[in-house]
């Protein structure tokens, strides 16, 4: 294990710089990183991904619509110009909170580092409340190697069907399920329905994709809950005319290689037959919060969230912040912008302690909600601004092309995006349909790798206790 000292502080010592560890890469370890740069700090991003995710437009690289560089720039590319930020690659395995360090398993082994203040933005991933032996079956939408398989998987589904003969078989490869009615859902609903009816009916000679069924489901008795009943209807309307099947007041009880099974509303049990599925339905903070929440008495909710104090630290901590998808504060929701602002917030913060050691508090987080939007398919999203302002079709789908064009990092990537679109949007054209057999096995393969790993381990730590 190789340690970072804490460097001295006595008197006759020059005053060390403040160290700053941020954990995670996403939007809200990013946005606080990138408003430190100006500050009197040294800054150290941990994160088990070399890139910054911009998760929003995930389903996207499923899709072929955008590669996965477009949407995930390299972290060290994007800090570059940034003097006072190191970018390390691991595996945040533990935190320990008395002695300040963070350790990680990077690709050459365990390393502690040392804080003195705290960021913890490592996200949530997927869950399948209780049922992870889905994740086989029907991967999530939380990573690119999830956005890769899925893409490789319905593409796949359409060759496979090409070359099969009997018609019950052609049908259940050509049958796809998606989980889920939130935004993720509705928008992955889409654009298989599009792929299928528009993008590429004129590309087989044995089968027709005219012919797919897409089947929206959900235990949920209606499609975007947060959005309100108004634009739920609208959306479901428009999935319903590109031919979705949404089925809702569905539970999933079990998920096989080869189709669903369902409860429905009346009690009675079904089977989807289906070859590809995706799951898009609840989320689970990372476990790093569990970990604090033991070390400090925070509270944790149904998701593994941490709840913390209205200036986004732990209970008696205040050199530790929990930020974005890992912290619950009142209700605010899971989403990008919450970690942005949040982000913003603990590094004002810290600028702020370091400028006026001792002086009065900033005011409490408060996040300002700049809406949420959707969209359902070309040329139609849903917009929700607020309770008075609330849009849907084409004027709320220009608005979501500006929104996440201004929120994509660079303008290498900006451009190429407006490029691709272009071709998606206009021509009905996917420019990333390439799709390999690594990328069907791969996570699933390194999966595996990491359980049996962890089960060694474990084995190795009760023969030494014995």
């Amino acid at each position: 294990m190789s340690n970072q000292p804490a460097q001295p502080r006595d008197a006759a010592a020059k005053p060390a710089r403040e160290r700053v560890v941020i954990i995670g890469s996403g939007f809200g370890g990013l946005f606080a990183a990138r408003k430190l740069a100006h500050t009197d700090v040294d800054v150290t991003i941990i994160a088990k991904t070399s890139h910054h995710l911009f998760q929003p437009l995930l389903y996207q690289v499923a899709t072929g619509v955008l590669s996965q560089g477009e949407i995930a720039p390299a972290t060290r590319e994007i800090l570059r110009g940034q003097k006072n930020a190191r970018v390390m690659l691991g595996d945040v395995t533990q935190i320990d909170v008395d002695a300040k360090t963070v350790t990680s398993q990077s690709p050459v082994g365990e390393v502690a580092t040392s804080y003195d203040t705290l960021v913890v933005a490592a996200g949530a991933g997927q869950s399948y409340f209780g049922n992870d032996h889905f994740s086989e079956f029907a991967p999530g939408m939380k990573s690119i190697d999830d956005a890769l398989e899925l893409r490789g998987r319905i593409f796949g589904a359409f060759e496979m069907a090409e070359v099969l003969e009997d018609p019950e078989e052609i049908q259940q490869w050509l049958t796809f399920v998606v989980v889920g009615a939130g935004p993720t859902g509705v928008e992955m609903a889409g654009q298989i329905a599009e792929l299928a009816h528009s993008t590429l009916k004129r590309d087989f000679r044995r089968i027709d994709p005219t012919k797919a069924r897409v089947l929206l489901l959900d235990a949920a008795p209606a499609v975007l809950p947060p959005f309100g009943e108004k634009l739920g209807k609208k959306a479901q309307s428009q999935l319903e005319r590109m031919g979705v099947e949404v089925q809702l007041d569905v539970k999933v009880v079990n998920v096989d290689e080869e189709g669903v099974d369902v409860i429905d509303p009346d009690g009675s049990p079904r089977r989807i037959e289906t070859r590809t599925k995706v799951w898009a339905a609840g989320v689970q903070a990372s476990p790093l919060g569990k970990q604090l929440a033991e070390q400090t008495g925070a509270e944790t909710d149904r998701a593994g969230r941490v709840m913390v104090e209205d200036d986004c630290t732990l209970p008696g901590h205040p050199e530790i912040f929990v930020i974005g998808d890992m912290m619950s504060l009142k209700r605010y929701p899971g989403v990008a912008q919450v970690a942005m602002q949040q982000g913003k917030y603990a590094a004002k913060t810290i600028t702020h302690r370091i400028k006026h050691p001792g002086g009065e508090k900033l005011p409490a987080f408060e996040y300002f909600d700049k809406g949420s939007m959707a969209t359902v398919s070309r040329f139609h999203a849903v917009a929700k601004i607020n309770d008075r302002i609330q849009l849907s079709g084409f004027f709320a789908w220009l608005a979501w092309l500006g929104v996440h064009i201004v929120y994509l990092i660079g303008f290498k990537n900006r451009v190429t995006t407006l490029l691709h679109w272009t071709v998606t949007f206009i021509g009905r054209g996917r420019s990333e349909r390439a799709v390999t057999d690594q990328q069907v096995v791969a996570r699933m393969a390194l999966h595996r790798e990491k359980l049996a790993t962890e089960a060694e381990q474990a084995q190795t730590a009760e023969n030494g206790a014995a």
